[in-house]
C-alpha cells in the first residue's frame, strides 16, 4: 500500500518555504486565508446521514375524538449493507413524491400540458386552502393540485386511506377538466358561428402528410421492383419478357389487374417501335 498524499494539507508551508528560498517579497494572497481556515486534517469520511420523511395521519380514538400523529418513515436496509456513494449527496424524500409518481403514471398526458412558470411572488401555494377543494384561486388546476389535495385529505380526514384520498382528489380533478373542455367547445362553436376560421384541423394536416409519405413509398417500391426484376433478367437472358413481367407486377401492386393490363399494352406498343404504330394507323 502506498503512503497517503498530504501535499494539499502542506500547501501553505511549501509556499512560504519557496518564498524564503527565492527571496521574494510577495506573499501569496491565499496564504493568510489558509492559515485562518486550514484544510481538514481527517482523511476518513463518515457515512452520510439518510434523510427520512414524515407522515401525518389523523386517527379516531376509542372515545370518539380525533388525534393527529406524525410518524418518521425510513427505508428498511439490511444490517450487513455496506455504505455506498459516500461522496454523493443523499437524496431528499417527501411524502408527496409517492403521490405524485402514482398520479402521473396513471395520467401521463398531463405532463404534456403547457404550464405557466412565471409567478407573481412565488407564494401562491402558501395562500392555498386545500380544504375547500382542488380548485384554488390564482392556481391553475394540474397534477400538483391533485397531489396537494390528496395530501391534505390524508393529514386531516380521520381513518382515510391513500386510495380513498386519491379517488376523492381524482374525481374532483375530472370534474374540473370536464367543465374546461365544455367551455372550450362552446367557445369554439360561438366563434365559428360569428365567422371565425381556425384553418385546417390538425387531423387533416397529419393525414395529408401520411398520404404524401405513402405516395413516395409507392414510387420507390415500383422502382425497386423494376431494379430487382432487371437484375434477375440479366442472369436469365430474357430481357423483353422480364420487363413485361416487371411492368405487370408493378401495375398490379399499384392499381390491380385492370391497370396492369393497360400498362402492359402500352409497354408492348413502345417496344414494337414506330413501324407498328405507322402500320396500325394505315390499317
Amino acid at each position: 500500500m502506498g503512503r497517503i498524499n498530504l501535499t494539499a494539507l502542506r500547501v501553505r508551508s511549501r509556499a512560504l518555504r519557496r518564498k524564503e528560498a527565492t527571496d521574494s517579497r510577495i506573499t501569496p494572497i491565499w496564504a493568510n486565508i489558509v492559515a485562518d481556515v486550514p484544510p481538514a486534517q481527517i482523511m476518513t469520511r463518515h457515512q452520510p446521514i439518510e434523510h427520512h420523511y414524515t407522515e401525518t395521519r389523523t386517527k379516531t380514538l376509542p372515545d370518539g375524538r380525533s388525534s393527529q400523529a406524525t410518524q418518521i418513515i425510513a427505508h428498511a436496509k439490511p444490517k450487513t449493507a455496506k455504505p455506498k456513494q459516500l461522496y454523493s449527496p443523499t437524496p431528499l424524500r417527501y411524502e408527496e413524491d409517492t403521490l405524485r409518481k402514482q398520479f402521473f403514471s396513471d395520467h401521463p398526458w398531463e405532463l404534456a400540458r403547457p404550464r405557466t412558470l412565471v409567478e407573481t411572488d412565488g407564494k401562491q401555494y402558501a395562500r392555498a386552502n386545500w380544504s375547500t377543494g382542488i380548485k384554488q384561486r390564482g392556481l391553475p388546476v394540474s397534477g400538483e393540485s391533485v397531489v396537494q389535495r390528496q395530501l391534505w385529505l390524508l393529514h386531516n380526514v380521520p381513518d382515510i386511506t391513500v386510495p380513498e384520498a386519491y379517488d376523492i382528489a381524482r374525481k374532483e380533478f375530472y370534474a374540473v377538466r370536464r367543465r374546461q373542455q365544455t367551455a372550450m367547445r362552446i367557445a369554439v362553436e360561438e366563434a365559428e358561428m360569428f365567422g371565425a376560421d381556425f384553418g385546417v384541423p390538425a387531423m387533416s394536416v397529419g393525414m395529408s402528410k401520411e398520404d404524401k409519405v405513402y405516395t413516395e413509398w409507392v414510387g420507390w417500391a415500383a422502382e425497386e421492383a423494376m431494379r430487382i426484376t432487371q437484375q434477375r433478367a440479366g442472369f436469365e437472358g430474357s430481357q423483353v419478357s422480364t420487363e413485361q413481367k416487371a411492368i405487370e407486377g408493378n401495375a398490379a401492386g399499384l392499381g390491380g389487374a385492370r391497370f396492369g393490363g393497360q400498362r402492359t399494352g402500352m409497354a408492348q406498343r413502345q417496344m414494337a417501335g414506330p413501324s407498328s404504330q405507322v402500320g396500325s394507323s394505315l390499317a
